[in-house]
């Protein structure tokens, strides 16, 4: 019997490209045991200056274009794979997947990370965990982003993967911004964006973008809004181990392993995900009826980025309600409680997929 496969888009302007984790419902190919990752990227126009020409003798050749691949030394666990899908442009996009010990009819999970992470973020705790459960795991390493290739351009890309069923998209901070412009395009293109099997959102930067939140710091809180801007905007976060910690984690969370994630965050990111001016521009993210999909909104009270009223805005704008988990910190799923947010999201899912 032949399974439906969907290749899962989520669109998002970035810079001049749009990204996509987009779903495909013409694709229905049978499943094989470990289906392949493709990937598609709007391709950059490479301008190259063009010489005199040459006699009508002369054979031109196209020079190959070589991308580099940036390294972020992540070494997987047990149980993970790591792969590289060569786009049509020649650029390599990182997949690492963790599949459940048996095989099972429980959606699979996607994964999107934010600005300065990449796939490793989730593989440190979250796909093993989720895996156990029975679900099939993913997560994706946008362009220019973790070991996928990085691009010409002055920003990251477009990206696109294929899984047996319809996923469940789970976005932290910008990458819940990504996850939530797909679920505005699901209405009204069921052809072109298929219902997801849910989706949920993690410290997500709220649906009228990060100015509010921007904005309300300088005003309620101008030595935080000082250091947010010192640690993403001038990445000072890469080279200072205390502004680091307060940014992403818990004070409980040890020095050792904030250093090493502040590596392979330094690692990581070798271009900014957004344009932020023309993101910014873009918004705020279309409304949606509230039976589009089931959604579950997260936040954390020690959450150093993403403010309790940008939660608050998240969950209205969606008319859910809101979970704030306990003691920890906006990079949950690596901070030293990562089982809270894993536990909330696990229960959800067994409702949503008994």
């Amino acid at each position: 019997m032949k399974q439906r496969k969907f290749g899962y888009k989520a669109t998002y302007l970035q810079g001049r490209h749009l990204i996509a984790i987009f779903l495909d419902p013409t694709i229905l190919q049978p499943p094989v045991c470990h289906p392949m990752a493709t990937a598609t990227l709007a391709t950059p126009r490479f301008l190259t200056s063009s010489p005199p020409a040459p006699a009508p003798a002369r054979v031109r050749r196209r020079k190959t274009k070589h991308f580099l691949r940036p390294a972020c030394a992540y070494a997987l666990q047990e149980g993970q794979s790591r792969r590289f899908h060569r786009l049509p442009c020649g650029l390599d996009l990182e997949v690492i997947e963790q599949r459940p010990p048996a095989p099972g009819e429980r959606p699979p999970l996607v994964f999107v990370h934010g600005s300065f992470h990449a796939a490793w973020c989730w593989a440190e705790h979250w796909l093993p965990f989720f895996s156990r459960a029975g679900f099939p795991c993913y997560a994706l390493s946008l362009r220019a982003q973790g070991e996928s290739s990085i691009p010409q351009e002055a920003v990251a890309g477009t990206l696109e993967k294929e899984v047996p069923l319809p996923p469940v998209l789970i976005g932290h901070s910008f990458g819940g911004l990504i996850v939530q412009q797909y679920i505005s395009c699901l209405q009204g293109s069921e052809l072109l964006h298929p219902n997801l099997a849910g989706a949920v959102l993690v410290c997500s930067v709220p649906p009228s973008g990060n100015s509010g939140l921007v904005w309300r710091y300088i005003l309620t809180k101008p030595i935080a809004a000082v250091k947010v801007t010192l640690s993403l905007a001038a990445k000072a976060y890469a080279n200072s181990l205390s502004l680091c910690k307060e940014t992403f984690f818990s004070p409980q969370m040890d020095d050792g392993l904030v250093l090493r994630y502040q590596a392979l965050m330094k690692e990581s990111s070798k271009l900014p995900l957004f344009d932020l001016r023309k993101l910014n521009a873009s918004l705020p993210v279309p409304s949606v009826p509230e039976s589009i999909t089931k959604i579950l909104v997260m936040g954390a009270s020690n959450d150093f980025i993403v403010d309790s009223e940008g939660l608050s805005e998240t969950s209205r704008f969606y008319r859910v309600q809101p979970v704030c988990v306990e003691g920890v910190a906006h990079d949950m799923m690596l901070d030293c409680s990562w089982e809270k947010g894993a536990e909330i999201i696990l229960t959800w899912l067994e409702k949503l997929t008994p």
